[in-house]
């Protein structure tokens, strides 16, 4: 069984900064794709950042204001959030993609607001 393990999130003020972690623990044949999605109230859930077969994507919204890295040593995937606003309040999930199914993190909140 494959669990998706989030850190990081929390509260922070606009312009500020927060890093997310996700490690996957299991058995897991191979990883294609591991990355975030946010879900705010009353918003469907949307991809924020993705490593896919080593390219990253980011969301337009976040372009040049967070960055997505990856440990595949580790299984772990990174989301460094930098110049955090109002809007970037949501729900965080942890995603990732096998060759076999996908799989998705509990969720961190983060809430930026002064």
């Amino acid at each position: 069984q494959v669990q998706l393990v989030e850190s990081g999130g929390g509260l922070v003020q606009p312009g500020g900064s927060l890093k997310l972690s996700c490690a996957a623990s299991g058995t897991i044949f191979r990883i294609n794709g591991m990355g975030w999605y946010r879900q705010a109230p009353g918003n469907q859930r949307e991809l924020v950042a993705i490593v896919m077969y080593e390219s990253p994507r980011y969301a337009d919204s976040v372009k040049g204001r967070f960055t997505i890295s990856r440990d595949n040593a580790k299984n772990t995937v990174y989301l460094q959030m930098d110049s955090l606003q109002p809007e970037d309040t949501a729900v965080y999930y942890c995603y990732l993609k096998s060759t076999v199914r996908e799989y998705w993190g509990q969720g961190t909140q983060v809430t930026v607001s002064s």
